[in-house]
């Protein structure tokens, strides 16, 4: 069973895949289980309680604002932003959501039920909706939980497996399963992950969407690096992206080598600041974590002889094999930082960049799973404890250190020769591991770490 790369990669809206994209996702969908079952029109009331996570962090990450929206019918994949501000402009004014898109109730977010420190048994993020007539009581009731990466699954769905994972001749699940195919079929890692692709679309809509994908994520940095000011929130960040895009353009108008890093940086940053604002971006596997490839696909792309000669074909072989990649830390681990930390997010990012970027600078299946290994590696134990509930502080910055990072893990895989004493598999297993012993307080809900040390004045969670 694998991951679609399409699933991994979802356009969306910030600032958390997890805690905004996910409910939404939910929240869209009870609305639409109502329309199917003809009800919609009987409602009086729906009640809304966030567990675990989300309600720890909701206020900062934007999940009361998403659920309301989903509510409306509203999908993140297609919302824009200015329809976004204008529904949320309107539902704050008339405390009232029109469910499904048509039918008015009365629901502003005071009135979400917010219990942190409630977590269900599956999963740290949940939410239960309820649907009530007055005349005809409970309509409906249905259970999410936001695993991750914008993924939802429902109370029936959670011990059956997920309708996005496919099987065919080229699916794996782990990465000896992986090499396996690629030595079978004397294949690189992009090409298995297209063969399995083309068993679920054809191949001309599967590079439209991932050249698609390529694109909403260089219109987000470009967005980034346009925006001044503070990121909204109580820790008044000031934006960088813009001045340093100024200076750097300046500075260095050919994109010689010398200052690759710094763009990176750039990247990262603009991308993750757009985020942090509610902007549109690409899950990459996350939204926390969504500077990292894009970083890494922008050095693959101005710093590689291959990506010189046809970035269309780089971004295609990049983006396949970082699915690949993220495939398998979403099956065997955990892209949740609520439930492994932040190693889930960004060390799961670095991870399928340090992989994808090694592929494109001609290395063999055996040298891509090395570099996605180290890259993990030192990824091991980091911690989510954003400061105020706000995908900022460390997220931002933590973004541009870890593209750099997997960047140096390529360059170490392709100085051997593949053969390596921890495997992928391995350091995957590790990491889940170390992320179900961790203590809750650094699992995304702002109960430790940063997010207590560092003084605000108005917690966001």
């Amino acid at each position: 069973m694998t991951v679609s790369v399409f699933d991994l990669f979802s356009v969306g809206i910030g600032p958390s895949s997890s805690h905004t994209v996910g409910p939404m996702r939910a929240a869209a969908r009870f609305a639409g289980e109502l329309r199917s079952l003809r009800v919609l029109d009987y409602i009086d009331e729906v009640h809304v309680e966030v567990y675990g996570s989300l309600a720890a962090t909701g206020a900062g990450h934007g999940t009361f604002t998403a659920l309301l929206l989903g509510l409306e019918g509203l999908h993140p994949d297609t919302l824009e932003v200015d329809e976004m501000e204008r529904v949320v402009a309107r539902q704050r004014t008339d405390r009232r959501v029109r469910l499904g898109g048509t039918h008015l109730i009365s629901l502003d977010e005071e009135r979400l039920i917010k219990r942190p420190l409630t977590v269900l048994d599956y999963h740290p993020n949940a939410v239960k909706f309820r649907a009530i007539s007055d005349t005809h009581g409970d309509l409906l009731e249905s259970i999410f939980y936001s695993v991750g990466g914008g993924f939802i699954v429902s109370e029936e769905e959670k011990n059956r497996p997920p309708e996005h994972e496919g099987s065919s001749p080229f699916s794996f699940s782990t990465a000896a399963e992986l090499l396996t195919l690629t030595e079978q079929y004397r294949l690189a890692v992009s090409d298995v992950m297209m063969q399995h692709e083309l068993t679920l679309r054809p191949e001309r809509e599967i590079v439209k969407e991932i050249l698609h994908i390529r694109d909403v994520m260089e219109q987000c940095q470009y967005n980034g690096m346009q925006r001044t000011g503070n990121l909204p929130g109580n820790l008044n960040v000031r934006r960088r992206a813009h001045t340093w895009h100024q200076r750097l353009r300046d500075e260095d108008p050919d994109k010689s080598p010398e200052h690759a890093e710094d763009w990176v940086n750039l990247v990262a940053l603009a991308v993750n600041e757009e985020n942090a604002s509610g902007g549109r971006v690409v899950t990459a596997p996350t939204n926390g974590a969504a500077g990292i490839i894009p970083a890494v696909l922008h050095f693959a792309t101005h710093y590689t002889t291959a990506g010189r000669e046809d970035p269309d074909d780089v971004a295609l072989r990049f983006l396949l094999t970082a699915g690949a990649i993220g495939a398998l830390y979403k099956q065997q681990a955990s892209i949740s930082g609520a439930e492994v930390g932040c190693q889930g997010e960004v060390g799961s990012a670095a991870s399928m960049a340090a992989g994808a970027l090694a592929e494109i600078l001609g290395g063999t299946p055996q040298q891509v799973e090395n570099a996605a290994e180290i890259a993990m590696e030192h990824c091991l134990g980091l911690t989510c404890d954003p400061i105020g509930g706000l995908v900022q502080i460390p997220c931002i910055e933590r973004n541009a250190i870890s593209a750099n990072k997997a960047i140096t893990a390529a360059r170490m895989a392709m100085r051997g020769d593949g053969t390596h004493r921890v495997s992928l598999d391995e350091v995957i297993a590790t990491m889940r591991a170390t992320g179900l012993d961790m203590s809750s307080k650094y699992k995304e809900t702002s109960t430790g770490g940063l997010a207590v040390t560092v003084a605000v004045n108005v917690v966001e969670c």
